[in-house]
């Protein structure tokens, strides 16, 4: 298991993915039943991606990650469940550890004809941009969860100090205090991930 979560607390009860993913916004522990329901399925379709067992589980806990940062931003529709959102950024993910890999020269394998029809784009261009997005999650996956979370709220979600500060419950100095610690913690990993690159 990817995230080790103590399961004990939870009741027998069934919840839809979609009511699991909305209760883990303010009861983090809840995530954990999502995590143990997709994470095999999602190594075994990462691992088809990236063709390697050790990168195809780094792109699954940055894939669970991002899920995770992004649950408010998930919408219930007709025709769109979690599941289908969830692999979404799950191939994302794994597509542009794959691009990576390939330019490192790591990589000889071709993509299975079912991930190839999913991009537009054969030479991959639109994964450049994306690819900057994803290794800001995986920086902010390894950080401290109250850094990453003040990173994310102000810099990716774009909310005021003042915002935040209301959000979590804090004064707007602890706010500004604890986003200019993120951006030195930020800063530092991002620089240790440069180095292993």
């Amino acid at each position: 298991m990817i995230y080790a979560v103590g399961m004990e607390s939870f009741g027998k009860e069934e919840r839809s993915d979609e009511e699991l993913l909305a209760l883990s916004i303010t009861h983090p522990s809840y995530f954990a039943l999502l995590v143990r329901k997709y994470e095999a399925a999602f190594l075994r379709k990462a691992v088809s991606i990236v063709r390697d067992e050790e990168d195809a589980t780094d792109v699954v806990q940055e894939a669970f990650t991002k899920i995770y940062l992004n649950a408010k931003k998930f919408k219930t529709v007709e025709g769109a469940q979690f599941s289908s959102w969830a692999y979404r950024i799950l191939i994302n993910t794994a597509l542009t550890q794959y691009q990576k890999r390939k330019r490192r020269g790591a990589v000889t394998a071709q993509l299975d004809d079912e991930i190839w029809q999913l991009i537009p784009d054969k030479n991959l261009r639109q994964f450049e941009k994306k690819e900057f997005i994803d290794e800001v999650a995986s920086v902010l996956s390894r950080m401290p969860a109250p850094l990453a979370r003040a990173l994310n709220l102000f810099f990716l979600e774009g909310k005021t100090q003042e915002e935040i500060a209301q959000e979590e419950g804090l004064t707007v100095g602890a706010i500004k205090t604890r986003v200019h610690r993120a951006k030195k913690e930020f800063k530092k990993i991002y620089e240790t991930l440069s180095i292993k690159s």
